[in-house]
């Protein structure tokens, strides 16, 4: 049997990470398997005080779970890659591994007052764009879908918590992946 495990560095938010675990399992209807995963400030940029999500999704790839059907990896650090000045998360396009930034999915970000509800729906939405290009979705046009680009919280707080028609279609076109 295969599964989706979903781990956390060690700051994360439990309570948060425990809601992203259960709907994984739900949305993807695959048995959810915990992960500890170490802290990732070797992954550190002093300068930009961010993390690359480059080595980390490399790090992840090395301590993969061999009975993994996809790692998906939670972290409250503020991950960026070169080209971007921070990015929600970062997958493996087709492959095994993703991860996600709890820290900019916060109100308090913003400047706001704290709301718990929009937080856990933005990082639903997040865990499942990410792990959604792992099963090789590509971003969707479906401005609604949760494999729109989202490059600001306006467009991911625009995303539903679900996929399209479209890209729904093609995850069932995957059976023999998540039956394994």
């Amino acid at each position: 049997m295969r599964y989706l495990y979903v781990g956390a560095t060690p700051e994360v938010d439990r309570e948060a990470l425990m809601a992203v675990r259960e709907r994984m399992a739900a949305e993807f209807n695959a048995p959810v398997r915990e992960l500890e995963l170490a802290a990732i400030e070797f992954a550190l940029d002093r300068g930009r005080r961010q993390y690359g999500s480059i080595p980390v999704l490399e790090l992840l790839s090395r301590v993969c779970p061999a009975d993994a059907l996809k790692l998906l990896a939670v972290t409250e650090r503020d991950l960026f890659i070169p080209v971007l000045t921070f990015v929600y998360g970062h997958a493996q396009l087709g492959g095994r591994v993703a991860v996600i930034s709890l820290a900019r999915l916060r109100q308090e970000f913003y400047g706001l007052a704290p709301n718990r509800e929009i937080f856990l729906e933005r990082a639903h939405k997040e865990a499942l764009h990410e792990v959604g290009h792992t099963f090789g979705l590509v971003h969707c046009v479906d401005r609604n879908c949760a494999m729109a680009l989202g490059t600001n919280i306006r467009q991911i707080d625009g995303k539903r918590a679900a996929f399209c028609v479209s890209c729904a279609a093609q995850l069932r076109r995957r059976p023999r992946e998540l039956e394994k």
